[in-house]
């Protein structure tokens, strides 16, 4: 009956892909000529038992991956959005399945969140006929991820995510030639490298036939990514071409296990016996990009019909394809440089892809616009090299790939021989069972660190705080984490649960190679005194187990086993030990990983294609940006930067960590933690901000990829997006936020001469407002918090007291404009917009004063009030690290109308149309001993306001520009000082 099942339901999803979703009960009726079919619960039972490489399993997850991802005006789709619960909703409706199989297709097939598309106008030329016709690399990439246990939705939807960057790329056979620029953004170590992969399939594929992916900057990323790609890419038929039987030193691969192992893609024979194009390497593993000087017609690319140009369809699908592998290293893009030069009259006619790995670093220009003279531009050595490139091939394609785009959007989009993504940008969805910043950060919570459990808290579970100073024992735990971790991981291997080939810890404190070899001895030393067989070191490791691991592991449902009795655990210790400790025990389990030439012999053993690795790895920016650390569990960071980029790229914890998420520790300062999440917060800020502008209003996009840079918000102003010498461009004029809370944190900060007088003159501003809070009211108390990972808001039953005024909206634009900032920009933009509102958008305000509980903190403010006195930190330049608490917002939210899940009958009395809400912190430093004897002058009103949503623009468009460029009246980013 099994196989009737899927031959029928098969056949009828095959039926289906084109046309649509419809009934498919009955027409799998037809299809199997079983009218037994009808009712549905064959299928049911069927995908009840099937496994993840069952085929009708894996049919089913592609073609609702296909469904959930086109825009589609027909009637099944119902004016959905694709990529929506509203979209899957109406395919299962129009599917009649019945609610058992609803709900088993909503678990075993969740929708996938689609990618944020921000696109210039382009060409479509990727219709289904032809993607069908070549896919050959592509469908063996495919297989290949299925065979190696990626689940079918997700290989569907990387296959939906490629395609939203191959079909923005021109025609590889058109006549015009035409040089798209895109970027990618990805999450760090979230996968980057396997859609890139499949970007390249396609484009081979499609025609492409010069391949250039430039990695980052190290041997180790570059030899990792070749590697990938000639595993997943090129396959074992390529390479076995390259082997010669009359080589004694063997190849490459040799000795590798996967290649023992028939690991690597097949193709099922030589490419080119069947029509497909061969990929020649001109990089391998172990060897850089270099001059091929008499063997440069390597890069040649002959024509079969030599009164066509190569493009012509009869050339180029006959043709085979090149794949070079660099690292952005000046002399190897010179040596590449170099070779095209030779062929540069035939370039014109090869469709060429370059894939830019980590496109922030290095790739781009970081001169000083004031260096640059009246007809050129001065250029960092790497982006001269690649803009070489580019004008080398005008049939070029560049994408860049980065999880931090902050540099790549600040590039000046008139500089036709730079790398700003003026074509696209595509912003990657967050992937599953991905452990990012929600996964170490306890957003949108209220509850106090002290009160959260181990439970209710990501930050509990995952994240250790370290004195600010460090202290000689500061890595005496990790370590002991480190060995207890790996511990589990052999139990849960031994009991045949999961499968551990490396397990690491990672120690990141500074770029200096001597610290790093300091570090290294005080660990080894450490670690040799860690008595971790003998009874006071096994105690040691008793106590944290009870306390942290098992702890951590209970309250976290993981369904792999930790053992409750720690002596279960005591085998596994010993065997941890035995594959961390070296064989050489007068040394111990470091490497040291960075730029030291003595070092390089000791570093080519962390090789985790070759052989297991179960290390501590002591470094900095080698182990920082792209290079993938596999199996990293422990780390301990404490390296400061002040750049949002440079934070994130450092931030190797996050990726996917099968089998042991429970077991994840970081151990770290407040300080960083807290500047982790402001950087955290500016990467989704982004995205959100993206995910809004792409949505087309009244048919018309909403922004370009020009548009983009504004976007970029700051949560910290002592935490810059990028490099200064990457950010000469950019000002936003006005910001629209209907319906969305605005809190500027960059308060004068009382103590100096000029932050007293200002400070003083924002008191006064706020006079008006004090005199007008004549009015006491009781609104509800709410607590933010997440359940089941889901951000909520919770009635708690208690209420706070608040004082309120009510002024007409210009009175209150007076007194936001005579407000004084730490930077003349900040609030300017959204106070542009506030002014320009009509009354039928805005016409009063509600300002609230909460009350603590505690009468103490009140006290009166210029004879007004009085008003409670909040405490609140201000970080190292000056501004509040945060103003509103989510406690008071409920009220604020219902009064400008907008709907939240907690009702508040004061609120609501409260609310009128055209109606703004603003909550004011009257607010002094946390370490002030008594509050009520700070000077009148000397207390900072901070606020968040919310608008409502009748003062959305009548456009739709939420943001206006400025331009500063008189050759370029439509120029965003702009050449400044």
């Amino acid at each position: 009956m099994s196989d009737t099942v899927t031959l029928a339901y098969g056949s009828a999803l095959d039926g289906m892909q084109r046309s649509g979703p419809m009934p498919i009960h009955p027409v799998a009726a037809m299809f199997g000529n079983d009218q037994s079919l009808t009712d549905g619960a064959a299928l049911l039972a069927h995908l009840q038992s099937a496994g993840p490489e069952d085929a009708l399993r894996q049919q089913f997850a592609q073609v609702l991956a296909g469904w959930d991802h086109v825009d589609s005006d027909a009637v099944w789709a119902a004016g959905t959005a694709r990529n929506t619960s509203e979209r899957r909703s109406a395919i299962v409706s129009t599917l009649q399945l019945d609610p058992a199989t609803q709900h088993l297709v909503a678990s075993l097939f969740p929708h996938a969140t689609a990618p944020i598309v921000i696109a210039d106008d382009w060409e479509e030329w990727r219709t289904a006929e032809r993607r069908g016709e070549r896919d050959f690399y592509w469908s063996h990439y495919r297989r290949y991820l299925l065979n190696k246990g990626w689940d079918a939705g997700v290989v569907a939807g990387l296959d939906h995510a490629t395609e939203d960057v191959v079909r923005r790329l021109s025609d590889p056979t058109r006549e015009v030639a035409y040089q798209a620029k895109g970027l990618v953004v990805g999450y760090v170590q979230s996968g980057k490298t396997a859609n890139f992969t499949g970007v390249i399939a396609k484009a081979v594929d499609a025609g492409y036939r010069l391949v250039i992916v430039l990695t980052g900057t190290t041997n180790m990323l570059r030899a990792q990514t070749q590697r990938r790609l000639d595993i997943e890419l090129v396959g074992r038929e390529n390479l076995e071409q390259e082997i010669s039987a009359h080589d004694s030193r063997g190849h490459e691969y040799q000795d590798d296990t996967d290649w023992e192992k028939d690991r690597f893609v097949r193709h099922g024979g030589r490419p080119s016996d069947i029509g497909y194009p061969d990929i020649r390497r001109l990089s391998t593993r172990g060897w850089d990009y270099r001059r091929l000087r008499q063997g440069f017609m390597a890069l040649d690319f002959p024509r079969r019909e030599r009164t066509h140009p190569l493009f012509a369809p009869v050339n180029l699908y006959t043709s085979d394809a090149r794949l070079v592998v660099a690292k952005k290293n000046k002399t190897v893009l010179q040596d590449l440089v170099a070779d095209l030069g030779r062929i540069r009259e035939r370039l014109g006619e090869v469709p060429v892809l370059i894939i830019d790995d980590e496109s922030d670093q290095a790739s781009v220009n970081t001169t000083s616009p004031k260096q640059w003279t009246q007809d050129s531009k001065d250029r960092t050595a790497i982006n001269r090299l690649i803009g070489q490139l580019l004008s080398m091939m005008p049939r070029a394609q560049y994408v860049g790939y980065t999880a931090t785009p902050y540099a790549n959007v600040f590039v000046d989009p008139s500089d036709v021989e730079d790398i700003f993504p003026r074509d696209f940008l595509v912003s990657l969805a967050r992937p599953v069972a991905y452990m990012g910043a929600e996964d170490f950060h306890d957003f949108d919570t209220d509850i106090p660190l002290s009160e959260r459990t181990f439970e209710s808290s990501q930050e509990l579970r995952h994240v250790r705080l370290l004195d600010e100073e460090p202290q000689d024992t500061d890595l005496r735990t990790p370590l002991d984490m480190y060995l207890l971790t790996g511990a589990v991981k052999l139990h849960r291997q031994r009991h045949g649960h999961a499968s551990y080939q490396h397990h690491t810890m990672l120690v990141h404190e500074a770029m200096s190679k001597a610290v790093h070899r300091d570090t290294a001895d005080v660990i080894n030393a450490m670690w040799n005194s860690g008595q971790y067989r003998a009874p006071a070191g096994l105690a040691r490791l008793r106590a944290l187990y009870e306390e942290d691991v098992l702890r951590v592991s209970v309250a976290s449902g993981t369904d792999l086993p930790t053992p409750a009795n720690f002596d279960d655990l005591r085998p596994d210790i010993a065997a941890a030990l035995d594959k961390i400790s070296p064989p050489d025990q007068s040394s111990g389990p470091v490497i040291v990983v960075n730029s030291d030439k003595d070092l390089e012999r000791q570093q080519e053993s962390l090789d985790f294609d070759m052989r297991p690795i179960w290390r501590i790895l002591v470094g900095g920016n080698s182990l920082a940006r792209g290079f993938t650390v596999e199996g990293l569990t422990v780390t301990y960071y404490r390296r400061v930067t002040k750049q949002v980029d440079t934070l994130m790229q450092m931030g190797r914890w996050f990726g996917f960590r099968p089998g042991f998420r429970d077991l994840v520790r970081i151990y770290t300062t407040e300080e960083l933690h807290e500047m982790f999440a402001a950087a955290c917060k500016d990467e989704e800020y982004l995205r959100a901000e993206l995910r809004r502008y792409s949505q087309p209003t009244d048919g018309e996009r909403q922004i370009t990829p020009r548009q983009i840079p504004p976007l970029i918000a700051q949560h910290r102003p002592d935490l810059r997006p990028t490099g200064r010498n990457k950010m000469w461009n950019a000002t936003l004029v006005e910001k629209s936020s209907p319906g969305e809370p605005m809190e500027p944190v960059a308060y004068p900060n009382p103590g100096s001469r000029a932050g007293d007088e200002k400070t003083r003159a924002n008191a006064a501003a706020w006079l008006p407002v004090l005199s007008a809070a004549t009015t006491t009211v009781r609104f509800k108390t709410v607590r933010a918090s997440k359940v089941a990972g889901v951000s909520t808001i919770q009635d708690t039953g208690k209420s706070y007291s608040a004082r309120i005024a009510e002024m007409d909206h210009r009175d209150v634009v007076e007194v936001l404009r005579s407000l004084k900032w730490l930077s003349a920009d900040t609030f300017k933009p959204e106070l542009t917009w506030l002014s320009g509102l009509s009354p039928e958008q805005l016409k009063r305000w509600l300002i609230i004063f909460p009350h603590q509980v505690s009468d103490e903190s009140l006290r009166t403010i210029h004879d007004q009030g009085p008003f409670s006195i909040f405490r609140r930190v201000r970080t190292s330049t000056g501004s509040l690290s945060a103003v509103s608490e989510s406690r008071h917002r409920n009220a604020a939210s219902r009064i400008a109308g907008l709907a939240t899940p907690v009702s508040d009958p004061e609120a609501d009395r409260l609310y009128a149309p055209a109606t703004g809400a603003i909550i004011v912190y009257p607010n002094v430093e946390a370490d002030v001993p008594d509050a009520r004897s700070v000077n009148d002058g000397l207390v900072t009103l901070a606020f968040q306001l919310v608008t409502p949503m009748s003062t959305m623009p009548s456009s739709g468009k939420l943001i206006k520009w400025q331009t500063h460029n008189s050759a370029d009246e439509s120029a965003i980013v702009v050449d400044a000082e």
